[in-house]
């Protein structure tokens, strides 16, 4: 009697979930907009109105190019910047790179949890203190002891606190004809404190720690992936993560920017409507929101400070933590079990204890931000000269080393924020 075949399973085709593609490059976008990058904005558009957005227009591009190269070197390579920087270049040139990564990372921190513990000191009377310190706790407990699938997508759910920007500008109500006007046929002015505000902006938006941190995460992905490799070992999974890469890129720097743009657009229609010019803080333009564009314009934006800073804080302290493992050769990974990878957690919550504490000090808050501002700016051109160097290099990056038109928009970012931080220093005293 004959045996009937065993009938075969029809596999149908795995959908890409939404996880699959948003990763890395939307985290590291929304992480940009942090409490810090807030105050910036909201000064952008209280002092100069709606003519500052096409400083996000003409970003965008330079911000996707290198944040796109820094992510395609940690999927290749299957090491972050630091370390590949340590693999290819001398300590000498590896150290004071991190260090001032480190440095800047931590005072940007510090600004953030100050700015997070005033934005909820506005919501709920209570002591600031106690808000930091909780703040900063939170951050650290989630980092080191919550497992990095679910801490991923913690950090991707906190991206939707970026929408309260988007409701604050329809609550306020924009004139969007003389926004188009602004964004294609800017008013450019050559004075002192417009440029001082445009460089201000160019460096809140391309920041090195965003560079670390997607690099950083790439490869974190990639260990979690049982079937995936270096793309150096694994050539045949280019194409689709290289495609994967891309569009997450795209996506979450074009979510940045764009919610960077409509901060600007809140401020601009409501308190340089009403003659509000000098915001220095996140806090200071939500509280200066209230008596112009009421109670709910206000709690929005107070609230979206504190849900972008949960995001951006962990970003600050792992991206440090990430560049000193690798520099130091400890073992890293948000994946690691942290009795497996001890140094590296502890300089995650080492760094926001040091930067908590800078809140308690006589450092002002605003000259913290200045001087991040100023490091950020000063770190950023090195750290990108080595990233385009390394990425061209066929020795690093085997047969994924840049294509031509990668390769122009990153050495076009790349001489831009060096143009910006000698702006930074030639606008000092304006």
């Amino acid at each position: 009697m004959p045996i009937a075949p065993t009938p075969v399973a029809i596999q149908e085709p795995q959908r890409a979930r939404l996880q699959d593609v948003m990763g890395p490059g939307l985290i590291t976008g929304a992480s940009d907009d942090d409490p810090s990058g807030i105050a910036t904005y909201s000064q952008a558009g209280a002092q100069f109105g709606y003519t500052m957005g096409w400083t996000l227009l003409f970003t965008y591009p330079l911000m996707c190019a290198i944040q796109l190269i820094s992510a395609e070197m940690g999927r290749v390579t299957g090491r972050g910047l630091a370390g590949n920087i340590r693999r290819h270049y001398p300590a000498w040139l590896l150290y004071p790179l991190v260090g001032l990564l480190v440095v800047a990372n931590t005072i940007n921190l510090g600004a953030d949890l100050g700015a997070m513990a005033a934005a909820l000191h506005l919501l709920i009377d209570g002591p600031t203190v106690v808000y930091i310190a909780g703040f900063a706790l939170l951050t650290v407990v989630a980092e080191v002891f919550i497992t990095y699938a679910r801490y991923a997508s913690a950090l991707r759910w906190l991206t939707l606190s970026l929408f309260a920007y988007v409701g604050s500008v329809f609550v306020v109500g924009v004139p969007w004809l003389t926004v188009a006007r602004n964004l294609v046929l800017p008013h450019i002015s050559l004075t002192g404190g417009y440029l001082t505000v445009v460089v201000a902006v160019l460096g809140t938006t391309i920041s090195p720690y965003l560079f670390f941190w997607q690099a950083a995460e790439e490869v974190e992905d990639e260990k979690q992936d049982p079937a995936a490799k270096p793309l150096l070992k694994a050539p045949q999974q280019a194409p689709a993560q290289m495609a994967r890469m891309q569009i997450d890129t795209l996506v979450g720097m074009g979510f940045s920017n764009i919610i960077a743009l409509f901060i600007m657009l809140t401020t601009a229609a409501t308190l340089n409507a009403h003659g509000v010019i000098d915001i220095q803080t996140s806090s200071q333009a939500a509280e200066a929101l209230r008596p112009i564009a009421g109670r709910f314009a206000f709690t929005i934006f107070a609230l979206g400070i504190v849900g972008t800073g949960l995001l951006a804080v962990p970003v600050l302290a792992g991206s440090a933590a990430y560049a000193v493992g690798e520099a130091l050769r400890w073992r890293v990974g948000l994946a690691q079990r942290p009795g497996r990878a001890p140094a590296f957690y502890g300089a995650i919550a080492l760094a926001t204890l040091i930067g908590a504490s800078l809140n308690f000090t006589p450092l002002d808050p605003i000259k913290a931000l200045f001087w991040s501002a100023v490091i950020n700016g000063v770190a950023a051109v090195p750290i990108m000269v080595m990233i385009m160097l390394m990425a061209s290099r066929k020795e690093v990056m085997g047969q994924f080393a840049l294509r031509p038109l990668l390769k122009a928009f990153g050495w076009l970012a790349t001489a831009v924020m060096t143009v910006a931080a000698i702006g930074m220093f030639a606008t000092w005293g304006a």
